[in-house]
């Protein structure tokens, strides 16, 4: 495939295999015209015969893959070389992992000074809870973010790994690398980004803060105005077992949708006044009941109404709207989601499909400037695979 010509062309990562936001990080970086190279242990590399597809981790896209074994001193090295002539490094293990591995910042930024040191974790690098296991749905209770989501009465539900993991996580990981490779470039030194999904997902509620300290955000679930308790921002079943989701806050877009609905009478001429909202909300559901997701779809798609079918993964792909802006691509064969941002001048791409893991090492390490005898003794010693 040709050259990404992303934004961040010329800016060379290390990525520590890990799993979930470390390789989304990563993702986003090469998404952007990053060159990173995955090192996966040497203990994952297994024979890849000519005409093996590709992996359907998308998450691994865009980069190449070296094996490593990172117990052996002749495999820390090798890392430590690249990361000589690296602009920045992932990695996602728990606090204190890669100092025992020997590649923690000191030694890394005793080798280059300049280098964006970027880890990852749930908790964070200290506090009480840093050394405990962990996954999205902890992190995010923690934080605040969690207990707001959901319907009155019940627990809150799992928002898939999307607000720690992603959000709260790998955003704020490739945000942080990106504001140390800036000032990198003024200073002349490097320095820890320190991302947890703690952190990230309590700053992601920042809105809402805002508002439980304006006296317009209630603890109780499904009681405030983005939580399902406002009958205008949810989402209804459809006749046909589907769902839709409408929004209209604004009187104008409520206007809209009451017209095109043909919605009238007392409740619906006050439409902030939450002792309405009850009665609101049991029109609604009987009313989108009555047609399916597709005809409703038809009446009121692309209007102020605020509205859109609730789509499957599977349905997403081939929507108008996303297929107009190639929201999804096709890369090997697998569809998935397309770079994003977007960039007038220089978009970024997928520069090519995941790699089995150490199927680029000799091509990677010849790249990065080792010599063909060095390769070899490498592999020779068993430090790379």
């Amino acid at each position: 495939m040709a050259e990404s010509k992303g934004p961040l062309q010329g800016v060379r990562v290390i990525e520590l295999a890990g799993i979930g936001p470390g390789p989304f990080t990563a993702m986003l970086l090469a998404d952007m015209g990053a060159e990173v190279v995955r090192v996966d242990r040497a203990s994952s590399v297994t024979p890849t015969p000519p005409g093996t597809p590709p992996p359907v981790d998308l998450m691994n896209r865009g980069r190449r893959s070296i094996g490593v074994d990172l117990k052996s001193p002749g495999g820390i090295e090798a890392v430590l070389r690249l990361v000589a002539s690296a602009d920045a490094l992932i990695e996602g293990f728990r606090p204190g992992v890669t100092e025992r591995l020997g590649l923690g910042p000191e030694p890394c930024l005793k080798r280059n000074p300049r280098l964006v040191y970027g880890r990852m974790t749930g908790w964070g690098q200290d506090g009480p809870l840093a050394e405990a296991a962990g996954h999205d749905i902890n992190y995010i209770a923690i934080a605040g973010a969690l207990h707001p989501i959901g319907r009155a009465g019940g627990p809150p539900p799992p928002p898939l790994n999307l607000v720690g993991d992603f959000g709260g996580g790998a955003m704020y990981l490739a945000f942080g690398i990106v504001c140390g490779l800036l000032e990198a470039k003024s200073s002349g030194e490097g320095q820890v980004v320190d991302a947890a999904m703690v952190d990230g997902a309590a700053h992601l509620t920042t809105m809402f803060h805002s508002l439980r300290n304006l006296g317009f955000w209630s603890d109780e679930r499904e009681a405030n105005l983005l939580d399902g308790g406002a009958p205008f921002y949810d989402t209804y079943e459809t006749a046909d077992a589907k769902f839709v989701a409408i929004g209209p806050l604004e009187p104008k877009f409520f206007a809209e949708l009451c017209t095109r609905l043909e919605l009238s009478g007392d409740a619906w001429s006050r439409q902030m006044d939450r002792a309405s909202w009850p009665e609101q909300k049991r029109q609604l559901t009987e009313l989108f009941l009555t047609r399916t997701r597709a005809e409703w779809s038809q009446l009121l798609e692309g209007t102020d109404a605020c509205f859109a079918p609730v789509l499957s993964l599977s349905e997403a792909a081939d929507h108008p709207h996303n297929r107009a802006r190639g929201v999804f691509t096709e890369v090997a064969g697998i569809a998935q989601p397309s770079p994003a941002p977007r960039f007038s001048r220089t978009p970024g791409s997928i520069d090519r499909p995941p790699a089995h893991p150490g199927q680029n090492t000799d091509e990677v390490l010849g790249d990065w400037g080792f010599a063909p005898v060095e390769i070899a003794e490498l592999r020779q010693a068993g430090a790379v695979a």
